[in-house]
């Protein structure tokens, strides 16, 4: 079953409306964060090089390899598969994120079919592939696909802004953060975009890209 599909600000805001009721600290987060982003992106190939992309590196180092991907040309599975070496590496592409992406480009990922897929199905599909993980597939499950019940709970921001919103003594591992991220269900995605939300009002750092 593929579920509520976030699509517009309306549906962001509805999730909003809905955590907040169900959790306090949910309403004070978004006291201090206001309207949540939609952040929706679309899916396909770009949308996984993206994410391969921003893997362990900071927001603004990932928009820079990612304007340098564009401005080459190579944002699409045809164009990377045909790159060389160099012409990645120039991009600013580690020599892992390199074969994970010519990986990915030879793939040949039915991403129409992934769109209606159950999630467990989409996350299963993506990680078997080189270089994705589980955060990276539940990444794009949100943004990429809408999914309003994704979570990535081996997000370190996201289990940072728990931490402190929930006043824990020490940062959740990724299985107690969904767990506890079981509570939002179905709304998931909006609690995920609330932490990120407020991880940038209390860290002045962004999270996730």
């Amino acid at each position: 079953m593929v579920g509520r599909i976030i699509e517009t600000e309306a549906c962001v805001a509805e999730g909003a409306a809905w955590l907040a009721a169900r959790e306090p600290r949910f309403a004070a987060a978004l006291q201090l964060t206001g309207p949540l982003p939609l952040r929706r992106r679309a899916g396909g190939f770009p949308a996984l090089l993206d994410a391969i992309v921003g893997q362990q590196v900071s927001v603004a180092s990932a928009r820079a390899i990612g304007g340098r991907l564009e401005a080459a040309g190579l944002v699409t599975a045809e164009a990377v598969a045909a790159a060389g070496d160099e012409a990645l590496r120039a991009c600013g592409l580690s020599r892992p994120k390199l074969r994970y992406l010519r990986g990915l480009a030879v793939a040949g990922l039915d991403y129409e079919a992934l769109a209606r897929a159950p999630e467990d199905e989409v996350v299963e599909t993506l990680v078997a592939l080189p270089g994705i993980g589980r955060w990276t597939a539940e990444i794009y499950a949100m943004f990429a696909l809408g999914r309003a019940d994704a979570f990535a709970a081996g997000d370190l921001a996201l289990q940072e802004a728990a931490r402190v919103l929930f006043a824990l003594e020490a940062r959740p591992s990724e299985a107690a953060l969904r767990a506890m991220a079981e509570d939002w269900s179905p709304w998931r995605a909006v609690a995920a975009r609330a932490l990120w939300a407020y991880y940038r009002v209390v860290k002045t750092r962004e999270g996730v890209a």
